[in-house]
Order: structure tokens, then sequence, then C-alpha cells
């Protein structure tokens, strides 16, 4: 874990509130695992006081370049989407545990489900699995047409299925009626809303890893802000909650109560 003033070299909007943004420093050096995430300093008095943590989208290493996708919403992400090319925001990661890419088998396939800003960690995986040799099948849900995002990148990889509740582009519906209609795939993958994950959970047909979203106070487990409940007290400590930004933010699904 590093801090460090990283450099804006582009900030876009790709969707309504849905803004790419990326950055320019050595600390890009540092993420190598699809999943972790970062601490961002939005502001630079006071206020706000707290980091917003912000998921890792995409990384080149020789670059050295930090690209992230994020949904203004609040105070906080409203100054950051505000943040222009040149400007310095200071950067502290990578944070917290990714997803296992080694599970997965040369020749494997493997099922990206992703809702929302759920999907951008999706893709720094993709591309390391297929740098392995695995096949990628990619479910995106989104409300309606106008929120896709990302969808000619994750073609670049693999199979791509897009799914809109009011049927504007895609399958009409959710993830889950995408995952249905696939026959056999090895592991999964998935990160968004808590309601999307609980009915991946019971939807899926094979072993699987899961990404929770939350609010942090720190982003390294320190607050206890970000905390949630195990299934079963950990063998270990005997404890029966984990830390999502520490402990997670990926699970063994079924490791956690969602």
């Amino acid at each position: 874990m590093k801090m460090e003033n990283m450099t804006i070299t582009a900030q876009t909007e790709v969707a309504p509130k849905i803004y790419r943004i990326v950055l320019n420093g050595p600390l890009a050096r540092e993420l190598r695992d699809p999943g972790q995430f970062v601490n961002i300093r939005v502001g630079t008095g006071i206020d706000p006081t707290l980091r917003r943590p912000i998921s890792i989208c995409d990384v080149d290493l020789e670059n050295e370049e930090l690209t992230m996708i994020y949904r203004q919403e609040g105070k906080g992400t409203k100054l950051l989407s505000e943040k222009l090319v040149g400007d310095e925001i200071n950067i502290l990661g990578p944070l917290g545990q990714g997803f296992p890419v080694e599970v997965a088998k040369k020749n494997s396939t493997c099922v990206l489900i992703g809702g929302g800003v759920g999907i951008p960690p999706l893709y720094y995986l993709a591309k390391k699995l297929v740098a392995t040799g695995a096949n990628v099948i990619t479910i995106l849900g989104f409300r309606t047409e106008k929120d896709i995002f990302l969808e000619e990148e994750f073609n670049e990889l693999g199979q791509v299925i897009v799914t809109t509740e009011d049927g504007s582009k895609g399958m009409k519906g959710y993830v889950t009626d995408a995952l249905k209609s696939l026959t056999s795939y090895d592991v999964y993958y998935t990160c968004g809303p808590k309601p999307m994950l609980r009915a991946v959970e019971i939807t899926a047909q094979s072993p699987g890893y899961i990404s929770l979203e939350e609010r942090m106070g720190c982003g390294v487990g320190a607050c206890l802000a970000c905390v949630c409940d195990l299934t079963k007290p950990n063998e270990e400590t005997g404890k029966g909650y984990a830390k999502i930004c520490s402990d997670g933010p990926v699970f063994l699904a079924g490791e956690v109560i969602l």
C-alpha cells in the first residue's frame, strides 16, 4: 500500500453520471490484482473528510496508467467529476483482496456478471483471465440502453450478453435471466448491488466469487464501518464477521450473509 499524488490524463462521461477517469503515476505499477480498489482524496481541505473508495477498472503497467469508472451521485464523487486534465489527486492503494485469477485453468470457462458500477472491476479481471488462456463470458446488466458502458471493450475479450430491465437493448430482464441460459461453466465472478449478488448466488451452477460494494470509513480495516456477517465463524480467528475493506471486498460465494 502506497500513497501518491497522481495526475489526471483523461476524464470523460461515458453514460449519464458515469465517468471514466485515467490517472498517471508510479503507483499504477503496484495495482496488479483485479478486484482491489484505491481510496481517493477528492478535496484539498477537510471537507469532505473521508476518502472515496473506487474500484480499479484497468491498469497499464508499462505506461503507469490507472483507469477507474465511477458514478457521480454524492458530494465526493461530484467533486471528483469536476477535476480537470492536469489536476493531481491523492491516491491510497492498492487496498483489499482481489479476485483469485489462479482458480481459472487454461481453457476453462469463466462467467463474469456485473451490474451498474459493479462492472468496472470485472474488466481488469477479464483481461487477466484471458491472458491465462481461460474463456470469458461476460454478462452486463443495466436499467436501459443509455446506461450501457464498456460493452465494446468486453467484446474484445470474449462473448458478451447485455441485459436491460426495459428491453431497450439485448436481453430484457436481469443478469440472472442471462445466467440461466448458460448450460456449462467452471467458475463465476460477480460484482454489483447486494440484491443482484443474492440472486446470482441462488442461480449459479458453479463455484464463484463475489465482490461487495460498501460505504467505507478508513478503507484499511481500522474503523469497522464496513463489517459484514459471515455464514459461519472464521476457523482461524473465531470471529463471525469480516471487514469488507481489508478481508474483502472479494469473498467466496456463500461465505458472507448478503
